[in-house]
């Protein structure tokens, strides 16, 4: 055991200040899960979504409950 074991920080979001969205290409059809800034309209990426494992763990994640937006 290290003596100078870093501990795990959790992930936290504003829900005041953005919104969950997944964002989809229409194109690849990638999706990524990230935050849009209500003001800016912005989206922020967090991570590549393969799978619906992959939704499930970025709601786990950050605490997101009910379904997420998905914007193209």
């Amino acid at each position: 055991m290290s003596l100078f074991a870093k501990k795990e920080k959790k992930p936290k979001y504003n829900a005041e200040e953005e919104t969950p969205v997944i964002r989809c290409s229409i194109c690849t059809g990638e999706k990524t899960a990230g935050f849009k800034d209500k003001k800016t309209g912005r989206i922020k990426e967090v991570m590549l979504i393969a799978c619906d494992q992959d939704i499930i763990s970025f709601k786990l994640k950050y605490g997101i409950k009910g379904d997420i937006e998905k914007v193209y």
